[in-house]
């Protein structure tokens, strides 16, 4: 999450508004919130939840592993990270270069 808040202004110059959701409770989240995160950021993700995205539950702890989605302003999905441990997360500098890829191909195509 550190090192989206690093990119905001970055990000935000692209349309991007981040969200974020962990299994943390409201008061983790708080102090995580006041650490210098300034998207929003949801607690209490269960494994509903999880399964509802169809992402990857760590039983022994209780945990969603990364889920990282990247939309469209119509709610289309152009890009999924489907984590089953640590590696492999969405970067925000990932982010940015697709953002960057597919506005200049759009801008191609007018």
């Amino acid at each position: 999450m550190a090192a989206f808040e690093e990119k905001k202004n970055e990000l935000a110059d692209l349309g991007v508004k981040v969200f974020a959701a962990s299994v943390d409770s409201e008061e983790k989240t708080t102090e995580v919130m006041q650490s210098g995160i300034s998207f929003p950021l949801a607690h209490g993700v269960t494994r509903k939840d999880a399964n509802a995205l169809g992402s990857w539950w760590d039983e022994k702890r209780s945990f969603i592993q990364p889920s990282e989605f990247v939309f469209r302003r119509n709610g289309q999905i152009i890009q999924s990270s489907y984590s089953s441990g640590p590696l492999a997360r969405t970067l925000p500098e990932d982010v940015v270069a697709l953002l960057g890829f597919l506005i200049a191909r759009d801008k191609k195509k007018s």
